[in-house]
């Protein structure tokens, strides 16, 4: 920028008073409070928001660990509610099991003490009636089975469910071949006839037991009984 000269100051200056240039000074100065004054506000506002924004942070980390705090108390309740679900479901599982065995002891008891004499009252004249017999060869168990009811002649197999299922009648059926193989084995000649006994048999099982040629045990009231052969009946023999 060009420098004035003395004589341009002096025909610049020509005009001006006192009272206009004192006035033109205290408008700049009340400018420059006004803009410091401004800057100040905005300041106070800066901090403000600082402030609310620490605040706010605070507020939300100190919610934050107190749902931390909570999620971890909720995941140790969760895990201690499921080690007692977990003991009442094991007891429970023991107690029905233990349940069902003594429910297969009674049903056994119940047909064990009938088995022999109604047999022998079709002719079977068995001699000897053992409980739980079990089929060893090489030193391990071969086949197992309820009651085994034997004479000179025959010996029979028997297996007792608290309910009959056709997949017991198959399984019998297995057994008593495994047993054939046995007396097979030690020259035993005698013929095999099978049993499947029931507290509860259903009429499409006890017809598919006697279709393989198998006598069915029924519970009848107080007693147990050979159910009704049907027309052509003619046991199995192994």
């Amino acid at each position: 920028m060009e420098r004035m000269t003395a004589e341009q100051a002096a025909e610049a200056a020509k005009g001006l008073t006192f009272e206009k240039v004192w006035a033109a000074l205290m408008e700049s100065r009340q400018l420059v409070e006004e803009t410091q004054k401004q800057m100040q506000e905005s300041q106070r506002r800066i901090e403000e928001s600082q402030q609310k924004t620490e605040k706010v942070m605070q507020e939300s980390q100190k919610v934050m660990q107190e749902s931390q705090k909570v999620m971890q108390e909720s995941q140790k309740a969760m895990k201690e509610s499921q080690r007692k679900t977990d003991k009442v479901i094991a007891d429970l599982s023991k107690n029905i099991g233990g349940l069902g065995n003594t429910l297969g002891r009674f049903t056994e008891s119940m047909f064990s003490s009938e088995l022999w004499k109604k047999f022998n009252e079709i002719g079977f004249t068995f001699t000897r009636q053992a409980p739980r017999m079990k089929f060893f060869e090489y030193g391990q168990v071969l086949a197992e089975v309820d009651f085994f009811l034997e004479n000179g002649v025959y010996a029979m197999a028997v297996e007792i469910k608290t309910e009959l299922s056709i997949s017991d009648v198959d399984d019998h059926l297995e057994r008593i071949g495994k047993i054939r193989q046995y007396m097979d084995l030690r020259k035993d000649m005698r013929k095999i006839v099978g049993a499947v006994a029931g507290g509860i048999v259903s009429d499409n099982v006890l017809r598919y037991a006697q279709k393989k040629g198998l006598y069915v045990i029924v519970q009848t009231g107080d007693s147990v009984a050979i159910a009704a052969v049907p027309q052509g009946f003619k046991a199995q023999e192994w």
